[in-house]
Order: structure tokens, then C-alpha cells, then sequence
């Protein structure tokens, strides 16, 4: 019987059209530093940068630790006394970016489902983002970081997705086997991953990403009445 469900937050629990929120997560935040010394390209660049590091880390540090030595090895080492910049970003220019996210309460009704269902929640979204702004976008989702026995942020995580070792990761923090568990995502490539430990996966196809044009036949998808049905017959 599966009992814990990871869930994916960008682009399944919070409908969003990637390029539009990185847009705005970008301008905002360029804006935000641009009177402390930050030029927009060589900032925007840094942390693109900071990102392809956390994406490939190989477990030996947590992706907080990646992001900022790479950050700070293209900005100057002084950056990291910036970080409480970065901190009031996310308090309060950040939230304007969910003007850009939609929002779907079949989402809430999918979590609340689960529960009733009696499975536990992971919230497995891509942690290259620090808690703070990843605690905001569940909140736009119209959910609560109590909703979920683990969140996955910059801060507690060693790995990224479509790296499998995120998903093993997860299942050592949480005491579970793969096939103990479901996944929910809109990725075909980062979300399929966990498939490769065994884990069903179910992508969700409201915000599809499918970069790679990989055939769905053999992968359950659909919308969210399909996701719910899903649930409930893996789930009872």
C-alpha cells in the first residue's frame, strides 16, 4: 500500500508559465540589488551559474553551500555579507511574483484528498531555491508548509532533480523504500526520474514540461481529475 506522496510545487500544485515567473523573479531581484553595486547581466549570470552548480552537486555539500561558493567566486567573496539583501528580497519584493502564477484549487483538494486517504505529504520541488522563498510559493498555492511531513529547499538538500540520488535522498530522510511511495509532477524529465528507483510516478499535465518530447504512453498523466482517480485507486 502507498502511503507518502511526493508532490512537485512549480508547475503542478502552482500553475506557472516558467518563463514569465523567471522573468519576474529576475527583474524584481536586479532591481532590489542594483543600488548596492549589482549590475542586472553579471548578477543574473552569477546565479544562473549558482544554479548549474546545485544541479550537478555530487552530495558532498548542500546546495546552499554550492550555490553561494559559486555565486560568490563569480560576484566577489564579500557577496555573501549580501545575504540578508537576498533574505528581504524574498520577504517582500519576491511576493509580487505570484502575480505572474495562476493558482488551481484542485490543488488543495488533491492534498486534502491524500490526507483523507490517510498518505503522507512530501513537498519534492527542485531545491535550488532557499526556504523562504520556497514557504511563499506554497502559500500562493493556497497550501501550508504544514501540509507536509518534508519540504526540500537549498538548505536541506545535497542533490537536484533529474539526478535520482535527489529522490533516494529523500527516501533516506523520510525511512522509506521507493515503492512505499507515489510522485507527482509535470516534468518528463525531472519528476520521471524517480521512476528509475521504482517509484510510480504520475505527471500532470495541466503545466506539462516536456522538453525532450518523450513519449507518455507508458507514464499515467492528465489533468487533476485524472491525478485524484489515480490517487484513490493506488492510495485504498
Amino acid at each position: 500500500m502507498k502511503k507518502t506522496v511526493l508532490f512537485d510545487l512549480d508547475g503542478t500544485l502552482l500553475p506557472m508559465d516558467q518563463e514569465l515567473f523567471v522573468k519576474a523573479y529576475f527583474g524584481r531581484l536586479a532591481r532590489k540589488l542594483a543600488p548596492h553595486g549589482y549590475e542586472s547581466d553579471p548578477l543574473i549570470q552569477a546565479i544562473w551559474a549558482g544554479t548549474a552548480a546545485m544541479v550537478k552537486n555530487n552530495g558532498s555539500r548542500t546546495n546552499e553551500e554550492v550555490f553561494w561558493e559559486t555565486f560568490c567566486a563569480l560576484m566577489g567573496e564579500d557577496c555573501r555579507t549580501d545575504e540578508p539583501l537576498f533574505a528581504e528580497y524574498y520577504e517582500k519584493e519576491f511576493q509580487q511574483v505570484e502575480e505572474v502564477c495562476g493558482k488551481n484549487a484542485a490543488a488543495a483538494e488533491t492534498i486534502a484528498l491524500c490526507k483523507d486517504l490517510g498518505a503522507e505529504l512530501v513537498l519534492a520541488t527542485n531545491p535550488i531555491f532557499p526556504a523562504i522563498a520556497t514557504e511563499s510559493r506554497i502559500r500562493w498555492a493556497g497550501l501550508r508548509r504544514e501540509d507536509f511531513r518534508l519540504v526540500t529547499t537549498y538548505e536541506n538538500s545535497r542533490y537536484c532533480k533529474p539526478n535520482p540520488a535527489y529522490y533516494r535522498e529523500i527516501l533516506q530522510t523520510v525511512g522509506l523504500r521507493a515503492e512505499d511511495c507515489l510522485m507527482v509532477g509535470n516534468d518528463a524529465v525531472e519528476d520521471l526520474a524517480a521512476a528509475e528507483l521504482g517509484m510510480p510516478v504520475f505527471l500532470l499535465t495541466d503545466c506539462l514540461i516536456n522538453k525532450s518530447g518523450r513519449e507518455l504512453d507508458g507514464c499515467p498523466h492528465g489533468g487533476f481529475p485524472a491525478l485524484q482517480a489515480w490517487l484513490r485507486e493506488c492510495l485504498v
